[in-house]
């Protein structure tokens, strides 16, 4: 497994680059609304991103071993929808839940992120699934440091939400970033606390959980993109880009409008 250990050189273009896909998404959730078209949140967040932050659609023609190119600049995940969801014509009404994600490139180096909205006021089972997802991406973060392992990420992440009856994902994962938009090692988001890599100082990977309120079980839509719930159930996703520090983590995906930890008022409380 070839592991790209990050110098401070690439750390620095890495939280540039974080900083940047987060703010795309500071930017496009005053449009999240009802009425507006995922195709119409893709256009915006394209512009933004090629006019105003001089960066590049990583996503746009985007096309892995198998896949034919991805048509659009972000993925757009409604409701039972778990990830790579095409934007389209189709308009969003009050109660959907949507997850938006965003990866940029800026001098060469990938930024990667996605948050959840909820359009209106949504169900509470909805606020709820989008809530749990949050903490536990949060909870996975929190087991990062040199010395601990991608297993102890995962474990975490499984327990939280298998104890409020939730189901993990487990075709998809998060991944290695750099100046690759998917580099090794894979993070699972379910496992055994001691297992898998180790993590060394200067390792950058995302954790981006899926959760699905009814089985785990996923179906691939014929645009060969969108994956969705077999049962049709919810399904909720949030993403950061972590950097393993001499003592820790660092969250490189941070903008001023990104959600705080929920998990640091819970613990001062």
């Amino acid at each position: 497994m070839n592991i790209v250990i990050k110098d401070v050189h690439d750390i620095e273009k890495m939280r540039v680059a974080g900083r940047l896909a987060s703010e795309v998404l500071d930017f496009i959730g005053p449009h999240v609304v009802a009425g507006v078209t995922t195709e119409e949140l893709d256009k915006l967040c394209h512009d933004f991103m090629v006019n105003v932050q001089d960066t590049i659609p990583a996503p746009l023609n985007y096309a892995p071993p198998g896949y034919s190119p991805y048509p659009k600049s972000i993925c757009t995940s409604v409701n039972h929808q778990i990830c790579h969801g095409v934007p389209g014509p189709k308009k969003l009404k009050n109660g959907d839940i949507i997850n938006i994600d965003i990866t940029v490139i800026k001098d060469g180096y990938h930024g990667d992120t996605s948050r959840m909205f909820i359009v209106g006021e949504g169900s509470l089972a909805a606020r709820r699934l989008c809530e749990i997802t949050f903490e536990a991406m949060w909870l996975g973060i929190e087991q990062v440091r040199p010395g601990a392992t991608l297993g102890d990420v995962g474990a975490a992440i499984q327990k939280f939400a298998e104890g409020f009856g939730y189901s993990v994902v487990r075709e998809f994962c998060g991944h290695g970033i750099g100046t690759k938009f998917h580099e090794e090692p894979q993070v699972l988001h379910y496992g055994r606390p001691g297992t898998g890599v180790k993590l060394i100082e200067g390792m950058i990977f995302t954790i981006e959980p899926m959760l699905n309120a009814g089985k785990r079980e996923i179906k691939e839509m014929p645009d060969g993109w969108t994956i969705v719930t077999k049962d049709h159930s919810l399904s909720a996703q949030w993403e950061h880009t972590v950097l393993v520090t001499a003592d820790g983590y660092e969250v490189l995906t941070v903008s001023s409008g990104t959600p705080a930890n929920p998990r640091l008022k819970s613990q001062a409380a």
